[in-house]
């Protein structure tokens, strides 16, 4: 049976992105996205239980990230999870879980007064290469029917 690896996250920035570049140039922009879910407890109160996501993006999706996005922005991202390890302060070896995306659409607008986050490149879709060459649906405003153009 085929295995698969997919994950969906559509929450709000908790920190600007930042950009940084490989040995090789490539870019790449870190996200920190927080998601938050009401809850009952024991006591039948509710409480919101907020989750971290850490989530790397490459290449242009990178850079239009960093170019637009900002804390506080809510976005949605498509990718896979994916486990790093590392060594702490102490030599620990550590292990985390972070998200590498593969798609990413900007959902709330940009803050009133901000000239670079209000154009229509800011709110385009930012996604892979191989993704913008797919057709994207033409939205056409409802129009009234008459009579006369129904088929029947």
């Amino acid at each position: 049976m085929a295995s698969f690896n997919k994950i969906i996250i559509v929450g709000y920035l908790g920190r600007d992105p930042e950009l940084r570049y490989t040995p090789q140039g490539t870019p790449v922009c870190d996200l920190s996205i927080a998601t938050t879910e009401r809850r009952k407890d024991k006591s039948g109160e509710f409480q919101d239980v907020t989750t971290w996501f850490r989530v790397n993006l490459f290449g242009r999706q990178a850079e239009v990230a960093s170019q637009y996005l900002a804390k506080g922005r809510q976005v949605y991202v498509e990718g896979q999870l994916s486990t790093r390890e590392w060594t702490d302060k102490e030599g620990k070896l550590r292990t985390s879980l972070e998200v590498r995306g593969s798609d990413l659409q900007f959902i709330s607008s940009a803050p009133e007064g901000d000239a670079t986050q209000n154009n229509t490149a800011a709110r385009a879709t930012a996604t892979t290469s191989s993704e913008s060459r797919r057709p994207q649906p033409v939205r056409q405003q409802p129009s009234q029917i008459d009579e006369d153009d129904i088929p029947f």
